[in-house]
């Protein structure tokens, strides 16, 4: 899992996958943090959303206009448009979200759908930070053991949140 630092928000890419986004307007920053890792627009296939506020899905509507497929969690799909009315009180140039974009699946079968695009794990709702809030779970397997265990993208967030406000980044 590579962590993109662009903006205020954790952006993580995992094989194909990212994960959340930063606000509207950071998409030149987005582009250059995936050079400075080596990737490009045309490796990330789908865009997932942890939770639809501001700060995680300012680029989502841009992506998916480049081509990448919004991936939508259904208990998420009552709220994919919950910040439209605060971008509206903005200046901001935010392209609104459409679910008629998303690919939908539920969370118990997101592990075979993340099996077919190459990620070992599954996608977990959790109500802590907001009511449709995602937890992603990758399954890794250490080459030394052979032995797999889970890391948590939401305590992989809480950590970086954490190092933040020590600044320890």
């Amino acid at each position: 899992m590579i962590k993109l630092r662009y903006g205020n928000t954790n952006t993580y890419f995992a094989g194909g996958l990212l994960i959340d986004t930063d606000m509207p307007g950071t998409l030149s920053a987005f582009y250059k943090e995936l050079k400075r890792n080596g990737l490009s627009l045309s490796d990330i296939r789908y865009v997932l959303a942890t939770h639809y506020h501001p700060d995680h899905i300012g680029l989502i509507g841009e992506l998916v206009a480049l081509g990448v497929k919004l991936l939508l969690v259904d208990k998420q799909k009552d709220h994919i448009r919950f910040s439209d009315a605060i971008f509206e009180k903005t200046n901001v140039c935010y392209k609104p979200i459409s679910e008629s974009d998303a690919t939908v699946i539920s969370c118990a079968g997101s592990r075979d759908f993340l099996a077919d695009i190459g990620i070992k794990g599954e996608i977990i709702a959790t109500e802590s930070h907001s009511q449709t809030e995602l937890r992603l779970s990758l399954m890794t397997a250490t080459a030394l053991s052979e032995t797999s265990s889970r890391v948590s993208l939401s305590a992989v967030m809480r950590r970086d949140r954490r190092l933040k406000k020590t600044g320890k980044r």
